[in-house]
């Protein structure tokens, strides 16, 4: 029996090789674009998915209102955990982002670019494999616990314990060697235990939101009971102190700032869904990952679909000789079977050809996605053999079961043709492709549109020729003076800057475009207080970023208390606050009875990506807070486009052999840095357009499929109607007039999914583009226009062939 249906298979398949090509080219399309989008939602689950503890470790996120969600907690916690939360069983402290420094041992030195801080018991809540020493004693303030692949590049082996190397200025010893297999929202290269006396110096300050706190519990629920515990302490500690500083009662305060909430999030969690993505391996993107793989289904059961429709119609054609094998006794299960078994080999195929697209796509689609994904774990051959099992049910068993119902009598006198089951079933099939097919243009035009308007909108400054340079600002405030060092310390840097031939200006910053600003402080008003983000500059910043001010005046140097009281705010801040008439001399209240008089209002400008919504920004010179210069970790020198490779060389050797020698020298232009705020968003637009231009391929395979299948059936109508007079537009009018309808009917069906869909979407953007009706008209004429080309295109080169040979047919 076996070896009958591959003999049957193959006869068709020689017989039908155009039908068989575009079944297997689309079912490898859907099924390729499926995996892709499997392999980047196990990458995205795979972190933190081996950490024994991800269901009773928990990441504490702040929620201190005004859009201020941070992945971040005040140090104040460590001091009264025990007491204060007793349902905790354990908790760890570390910063929430990496470091990046030279570790030296001996002549040799490597360059650490993911250095962490934590306290002795990081291991506990992530517990790597060590191959050198024990997790539970390798940190302390004198030693340091390193990665293996550090650890061989530093010294060529994992026997290193008591060895000494010198990092930031210190020595440490390597306590420990931890092997990373997993991934995990922490990677380090090097873990330091420096935290715990930053930790003694915020005993008692509840309003310094800057470590990571990370708790574990013995009991998962507990940490319903602790979160508000944690409030409540907050509310003591900080809402009340704030309200009786600004005179007004708690109460009062938490109705216009609102209280100080916090979210406890499960480690497996942090990675998908936290609501603060602060953590140094970064966050992924929920909502892309379920574009990507909503998006590959549809494609799937397009492809699908395109099969289904091309087997019922092919059927037809081998209608006789399944009615001929009944007759002769096989029964509905056998030719179920047969049918089954070429939807196996087909799909087999399909899978082999997905296979080596995939092979081919893969390094595009890692870099696409800028991140390492690998084939070959244990899940995606078990997702594999869930997709063959998929597509073998619903692209074989139906049509097979559709083909086995046929009534032997019926098909030999050929009226099987007629059959409205067939019909209905072939004209629903391509009705599901118009609208798959009509969702993607419709979809490709607004994301097109969206990301354009997000590209193309005003900045709020330029930054033509503007060079950022990572400026590591080191500094020890147990020193004596150290603020007087670090001003000396940038000055100098400034002024050999300045004499590099083709350098028009340098200034430092706080707050570097595309990077934003992490420095909030609250301002007070006409008794209220304000939380502002500050962005530190000197002098020439403003100017250097062509940042306009609308009223008043910019800082400058000819003015005195421009480096002691004057500040200037941007449009939204002046808006925030709620400043009546001209700010421009208005007074805001600071710490220890400052006041700080407004000089000027700029336009509001975009520090983050230009999806973010401009929030209220307070600029000042460095010198106006003392302290402040200490935090600009950003250079920005305008260079002479006639000299910029000179120029930037220079800098270059200045920034080795003076500057930083034991740190490689990092620049970026300010509006290449810029564009990488929004380039996830230039992805899912190309990667939407890819995708598009695969559905309208597949549609237009299943479309000329079915029309050929269609019109091959209807010669012998065409050419006694074509003997009797009819003419050729008639002709075309009669045989595309049905399609025209499914396009209709399709496009109808794809519009309100479309229509939510993409506006949820937008809903990610501050500044967005409205949905009109222009993207639902063009995705209905470029539909159309496919579909007539299609199939005027067949339908006229059936009306030009011999008529004569099928009127003497038969």
């Amino acid at each position: 029996m076996l070896k009958n249906w591959i003999k049957i298979f193959l006869y068709n398949v020689k017989n039908n090789k155009l039908f068989t090509a575009l079944n297997i080219l689309g079912l490898s399309l859907g099924i390729a674009g499926l995996v892709f989008a499997l392999l980047y939602s196990n990458d995205e689950h795979s972190y933190n998915a081996w950490n024994p503890g991800k269901e009773n470790i928990f990441f504490t996120v702040s929620d201190l209102g005004e859009d201020k969600v941070w992945g971040s907690s005040t140090g104040a916690i460590d001091a009264v955990r025990g007491t204060a939360l007793p349902e905790v069983e354990e908790h760890c402290y570390m910063e929430g982002w990496y470091n990046s420094n030279i570790v030296k041992s001996g002549g040799k030195k490597v360059m650490a670019e993911k250095v962490l801080d934590a306290q002795a018991n990081f291991f506990s809540f992530f517990p790597y494999e060590f191959v050198a020493g024990n997790a539970k004693t390798a940190l302390t303030p004198n030693t340091m616990a390193i990665s293996e692949a550090f650890c061989l590049k530093l010294f060529d082996t994992v026997n290193v314990l008591g060895k000494e190397v010198q990092y930031n200025d210190k020595t440490f010893t390597i306590g420990g060697v931890y092997r990373i297999e997993g991934k995990s929202s922490y990677m380090p290269e090097v873990v330091t235990n420096m935290i715990d006396w930053k930790l003694k110096e915020e005993v008692g300050n509840w309003g310094n939101f800057r470590f990571a706190l990370f708790l574990k519990f013995k009991n998962p629920k507990d940490a319903i009971v602790t979160k508000q515990k944690m409030e409540t302490l907050y509310y003591e500690h900080n809402t009340k102190l704030q309200a009786k500083a600004d005179g007004i009662t708690p109460d009062e305060f938490v109705k216009r700032f609102g209280k100080i909430k916090v979210i406890l999030e499960p480690l497996k969690d942090i990675r998908l869904h936290s609501a603060a993505p602060d953590v140094p391996e970064g966050s992924g993107s929920y909502q892309l990952l379920v574009i990507m793989v909503g998006l590959s289904v549809l494609i799937l059961i397009m492809s699908i679909a395109n099969y289904i429709n091309l087997a019922t119609a092919n059927a037809i054609k081998r209608a006789k000789g399944v009615g001929v094998r009944k007759i002769m006794g096989a029964s509905g299960s056998n030719i179920i079977g047969q049918f089954v078994f070429e939807t196996v080999i087909t799909t087999l195929f399909s899978i082999l050809l997905a296979m080596v697209i995939i092979e081919i796509g893969l390094p595009h689609f890692c870099n696409f996605l800028q991140q390492q994904i690998t084939m070959g774990s244990s899940s995606f051959y078990l997702q594999m053999i869930g997709i063959f099992i998929v597509v073998v049910l619903l692209a074989g068993v139906f049509p097979a079961a559709y083909v086995s119902k046929y009534k032997p009598v019926a098909v030999l006198r050929g009226n099987v043709g007629r059959s409205k089951k067939g019909i209905w079933l072939r004209n629903a099939m391509l009705v599901l492709q118009f609208a798959i097919a009509a969702f993607f243009i419709i979809g490709s035009y607004i994301i097109y549109s969206q990301v354009n308007h997000m590209v193309s909108k005003d900045r709020g400054f330029k930054a033509d020729q503007v060079v950022s340079i990572y400026y590591r600002n080191p500094y020890d405030f147990k020193v004596p003076g150290f603020k007087k060092i670090v001003s000396n310390r940038y000055d100098h840097v400034k002024e050999r800057l300045k004499a590099i031939k083709g350098v028009e200006s340098v200034a430092a910053t706080t707050a570097a475009i595309g990077y934003g600003s992490s420095f909030f402080t609250s301002y007070g008003f006409n008794g209220h207080s304000y939380s502002l983000r500050n962005m530190v500059v000197d002098f020439s910043a403003i100017e250097m970023l062509n940042i306009k001010i609308d009223r008043g005046r910019s800082l400058m140097p000819q003015f005195a208390d421009d480096t002691i009281s004057s500040v200037i705010l941007n449009e939204a801040a002046v808006k925030f606050i709620g400043i009546k008439g001209n700010p421009v001399g208005a007074y805001l209240d600071w710490q220890d009875g400052k006041k700080l008089q407004v000089v000027g209002v700029a336009k509001d400008f975009h520090i983050d990506g230009p999806q973010s919504k401009i929030g209220p920004i307070i600029l000042y010179h460095y010198k106006t807070v003392d302290w402040m210069l200490q935090n600009a970790h950003h250079i920005y020198v305008k260079v002479n486009p006639q000299h910029r490779e000179s120029a930037i060389a220079a800098m270059e050797k200045l920034w080795i052999e003076d500057i930083d020698p034991d740190f490689p020298f990092h620049y970026d232009f300010v509006d290449k840095n810029f564009a990488k705020t929004y380039a996830q968003f230039i992805r899912q637009r190309n990667v939407f357009s890819m995708l598009n231009v695969v559905v309208i391929v597949i549609a237009l395979f299943g479309l000329f499929a079915l029309a050929s299948f269609s019109i091959e059936r209807r010669m012998k109508e065409i050419a006694i109607r074509k003997t009797l007079g009819a003419g050729t537009l008639l002709l075309l009018k009669s045989l595309s007039k049905q399609y025209v309808v499914y396009c209709i009917i399709g496009f109808l069906i794809a519009l309100v999914p479309a229509w939510i869909l993409l506006d949820k979407w937008l809903q990610n953007f501050a500044y967005r583009i409205e949905v009109t009706i222009l993207p639902f008209i063009i995705g209905f004429v470029v539909l159309l226009v496919l579909t007539l080309a299609v199939i005027l295109g067949k339908a006229y080169k059936a009306t030009r062939v011999d008529m004569v040979a099928y009127l003497k047919y038969e």
